[in-house]
């Protein structure tokens, strides 16, 4: 779309929920073109062309990748959201640019080089997931969150550098620096009208809306807030497995039924993954391993028969410190580090080689850590030494281990929460339901990530977010006034798939296929002998290693359609 003025010319995907309120100004600052239509691009044409770039970017909220040209400049400028809800790839090929929302859109050049970066694919190893501003191609980029960069012609490339409009940094170490000093009744009330708003500006849509449904705390906040806010039953979707200790659609039912929306649910078994996992590799444009992308896809192809927006409950536990790990992680590194370092890496080496269960592995693993922050990436990662396994991995600099990019904070919860948010949500949650959506023609939407919620969220101190050895003490309190409290206690699972299991069985043939010693030596991605290992291990019981062979099996599954 091109500008009134015909300076400027934008291609947008994604919403932006405040364009109404960007036009009222305009308007009132006398600064509105003849309006054409009423749709958020012309309307963030209308603000580039009034205000500039920084100032629309920082005025916006919504998600979004877009690029603008700036015809009378000869510049380009691409720009990502605040918290990386849609994505946007960008690198050059030769002396061209290239960029887009998917891979297979910077691909179709004649001239790309689809060269592996083995570095990245280490990563993917260590997280089941690339990190920002990394991709599995040499010399393409992810476009980290809240950032944009500006290309003008004859620019050298070397100059070429992103630049942040928003950064969760200072967003933590202000929060932290400026807490709420009013009572728990104040800060929840004051939370719940600033969700409540933006899940009202969320819901604005002139197509079938609904939300995905599990029945834990932030998707049952979601829904009861938006069932508050509207005049018919919200649509809700949750799904199911044919599996016990996995199954959460009884909790979501008994959420719906109390809130009254129109609810609908799927249960699904191992053959419905086996049906999608050829489809993986298309739908997650570079190798993806995060499990639930397949009870996602799933739930978003039930949802697309009935709508076509879906609000989701993302974010909740980055926010207010849901995950496990913020109450496990600091208890066992205050006790640890007091213990000599040499000692515990004598113990880490006496003991690595016994058959230990997968708890007592993963703690041991932690044993040789010098600092909290070691301790942590250990703690998270599904490959230790990743590089090791991966012929010509190297290390690769990611948020996890660039101190320069963290917030100032002696709180180790806060500083795991803010990892988690600017690493973990971005790369792995919003990449896993942003795709799986799209797919299915389905636009998902997170009103936990509208920036005044990450804002407010920071501003609330940690006795009101973790309280009891339970995390997300706030959000519970906002939603037990809308859902009985019983409704939602139980221990938390995530949206989990019984992998461990499925790999035995109906998935065995499929995994041997893509794992066998054979095709392992001849791609030479990997050390042979280490992958068969730890596949005939899980094979045998000794070991539940689905996890580190799922990011091998989807790096397969993907190499095998390129």
């Amino acid at each position: 779309m091109s500008s009134s003025c015909r300076r400027y010319v934008i291609t947008f995907n994604g919403e932006i929920y405040n364009h109404l309120e960007l036009r009222s100004s305009l308007e009132s600052n006398k600064q509105a073109p003849d309006w054409h239509g009423h749709s958020d691009t012309e309307t963030l044409l209308a603000c580039f062309s009034a205000w500039g770039i920084e100032r629309t970017l920082q005025a916006t909220v919504g998600m979004f990748a877009l690029a603008l040209l700036d015809q009378q400049k000869q510049q380009l400028t691409l720009a990502r959201d605040r918290l990386g809800e849609k994505p946007l790839y960008w690198g050059w090929c030769g002396e061209t640019l290239l960029f887009g929302s998917e891979l297979k859109a910077l691909k179709a050049h004649p001239d790309f080089n689809a060269q592996v970066d083995r570095g990245a694919l280490a990563l993917l190893l260590r997280h089941n997931y690339i990190p920002a501003p990394h991709t599995i191609y040499q010399g393409i980029e992810k476009l980290p969150a809240g950032q944009y960069v500006q290309i003008t012609k004859g620019q050298l490339r070397a100059d070429v550098q992103p630049k942040a409009y928003w950064q969760l940094k200072q967003i933590v170490e202000c929060g932290l620096a400026n807490p709420f000093n009013c009572s728990e009744l104040e800060v929840t009330n004051q939370l719940e009208q600033t969700l409540s708003q933006a899940v009202s500006g969320q819901m604005l849509a002139d197509v079938p809306l609904g939300a995905f449904l599990s029945g834990g705390v932030d998707s049952s906040t979601i829904v009861a807030l938006m069932q508050q806010q509207s005049k018919q039953p919200v649509r809700t979707f949750a799904i199911g497995f044919d599996e016990p200790g996995y199954n959460e659609a009884e909790y979501a039912q008994k959420v719906a039924r109390h809130l009254g929306t129109d609810h609908t649910e799927l249960y699904v078994n191992a053959l419905d993954a086996l049906d999608l996992i050829p489809r993986l590799p298309e739908i997650y444009c570079e190798p993806f391993a995060d499990s639930s992308q397949l009870p996602t896809f799933l739930v978003s192809r039930m949802a697309k028969e009935h709508v076509t927006v879906a609000l989701s409950g993302d974010g909740g536990d980055e926010l207010f410190g849901g995950y496990n790990p913020y109450q496990v992680a600091p208890r066992v590194w205050s006790k640890l580090k007091h213990l000599p370092l040499p000692l515990r890496q004598v113990v880490f080496r006496l003991l690595s080689g016994l058959p230990l269960s997968d708890k007592l592995s993963k703690l041991l693993c932690v044993f040789p850590t010098r600092n909290r922050e070691q301790f942590y990436q250990t703690l998270m990662s599904h490959w230790d030494n990743p590089e090791q396994l991966v012929i010509g991995g190297q290390a690769l600099q990611t948020l996890i281990n660039s101190p320069e990019q963290w917030p100032q904070t002696d709180s180790f919860e806060h500083w795991m929460m803010a990892m988690d948010a600017g690493q973990y949500m971005t790369d792995d949650i919003l990449v896993k339901v942003d795709r799986a959506a799209m797919a299915n023609s389905l636009e998902t939407r997170v009103p936990l990530l509208d920036h005044r919620v990450v804002e407010l969220a920071w501003q609330i101190p940690q006795h009101m977010k973790i309280r009891d050895g339970v995390g997300k003490w706030i959000l519970r309190e906002v939603l037990y006034r809308h859902v009985p409290r019983e409704l939602i206690e139980r221990p938390k699972k995530g949206f989990s798939v019984p992998l461990g299991h499925w790999l035995r069985g109906p998935l065995k043939d499929w995994a041997e296929t893509l794992l066998s010693a054979r095709r392992l030596e001849q791609e030479g991605y990997f050390v042979p002998s280490a992958v068969r290992r730890v596949w005939s291990e899980h094979l045998q019981g000794k070991r539940d290693h689905a996890r580190k062979l799922w990011s091998i099996l989807m790096f397969q599954a993907w190499l095998e359609k390129q």
